[in-house]
């Protein structure tokens, strides 16, 4: 099962998507879900992991190591940065992670799906 996750920048979960089928590639699902056309649209920058390189320059992801070669002491800063930025979102994510259901789920997407809505519901009441 695979969820996309909208967070602030303090890690707070502001949006689940529905869930769709595991093997879903993370930026196929972003472009399924429409969010970075939304916050393209928005304006609202979008810091990600490097499964999303190529989603476009709205986009900041980490950048690669070339092939048969090494990132330069300025690129390796920008990745750390890019890291250190984004540890919160990651800490929300293992905030929801937390959740036994998303480990080990086996279920229909469609009944995932009603269950990340009522957990998204329970996370914001913390």
């Amino acid at each position: 099962m695979y969820v996309q996750v909208v967070t602030d920048p303090i890690g707070e979960v502001l949006w689940i998507s529905p869930a769709l089928p595991g093997r879903t590639h993370d930026l196929t699902a972003a472009r399924t879900h429409k969010i970075i056309r939304i916050c393209e649209c928005q304006g609202v920058p979008i810091l990600a992991d490097r499964a999303y390189t190529g989603a476009g320059l709205h986009v900041t992801t980490g950048l690669r190591r070339p092939h048969g070669g090494e990132l330069t002491p300025t690129q390796r800063t920008v990745n750390r940065a890019l890291a250190q930025t984004r540890a919160p979102v990651e800490r929300g994510m293992a905030r929801l992670k937390s959740w036994q259901i998303f480990r080990r789920s086996r279920i229909s997407p469609n009944r995932m799906t009603i269950i990340a809505k009522a957990i998204l519901t329970l996370e914001r009441q913390r």
